[in-house]
């Protein structure tokens, strides 16, 4: 069996005249949890978006879970997907979304409605089961979003900024339920700013900026290399924002 769950081969991707991704290499094993970082524009969604089949690489191959993402979109079945920006069905209820998620997914019923139970209840849900989501707050609507793609327990989770709009006692449940998908030798792959949380829960981490890999090695190894600074000021450096933030921080200070 493949150990590699995800992989990215000389990656390039180009939305006209730009290029949003550059002979970017990647490979996620099975197991482990990887954090995707880098500024706005980085290319971390085109990215994700390749690795679900949305759209195909200029330059390079994907490939996920031993099959081209683009060429196969079946292999979505064994897929979980957050992303960035919500695509919902607004006029449905979360209970009747999951029901429909189930029945394409061709999921055991009894196995389903125990699964939905046992996530409706971690997320906080259970109340809002039968609102209309267009009707639900951000948060909410987020939890929906992240249940969908954990319902089936997916070999392989894409998660673009996940804990959007989540309070902190829902983001650390998620973050558990991560913990335990990852030791069962599910993967993930998970985008970020929020750079503390990708130093607390990831194996790895990869630096992405202006569409090249900057960075990449476990949590442990960057910092060491790095020698006494943290995660911030490593992502601050390689991403060329140090001396900009450092010389904003100062005209606060009124120059000191």
């Amino acid at each position: 069996m493949d150990e590699r769950a995800a992989v990215a081969e000389h990656v390039s991707k180009y939305y006209g005249s730009i290029r949003a991704l550059d002979d970017v290499s990647l490979e996620l094993k099975r197991g482990e949890i990887v954090g995707l970082l880098g500024p706005n524009g980085s290319g971390k969604t085109t990215l994700i978006k390749l690795f679900m089949g949305f759209m195909k690489p200029d330059v390079g191959h994907v490939s996920v879970l031993g099959v081209d993402p683009y060429e196969d979109p079946s292999i979505r079945a064994r897929v979980g997907y957050v992303p960035e920006e919500l695509a919902l069905y607004e006029s449905l209820t979360p209970k009747e979304f999951f029901d429909l998620l189930a029945r394409i997914r061709r999921m055991d019923p009894v196995a389903y409605i125990e699964r939905l139970d046992m996530l409706a209840s971690s997320f906080g849900l259970k109340e809002r089961m039968n609102d209309l989501i267009g009707s639900l707050s951000r948060g909410n609507r987020q939890k929906v979003a992240i249940i969908a793609a954990l319902i089936h327990e997916p070999d392989l989770l894409l998660l673009d900024e996940p804990m959007t709009g989540l309070d902190p006692a829902v983001a650390r449940i998620f973050k558990e339920i991560l913990y335990d998908m990852r030791d069962k030798g599910h993967s993930i792959l998970f985008s970020t700013h929020i750079l503390e949380l990708a130093e607390a829960i990831c194996d790895r981490i990869v630096i992405l900026h202006r569409g090249h890999v900057v960075v990449e090695g476990a949590v442990e190894e960057v910092l060491e290399m790095a020698k006494d600074k943290s995660l911030e000021e490593v992502f601050l450096e390689v991403t060329g924002k140090a001396h900009e933030v450092y010389e904003v921080i100062r005209a606060l200070k009124g120059g000191a």
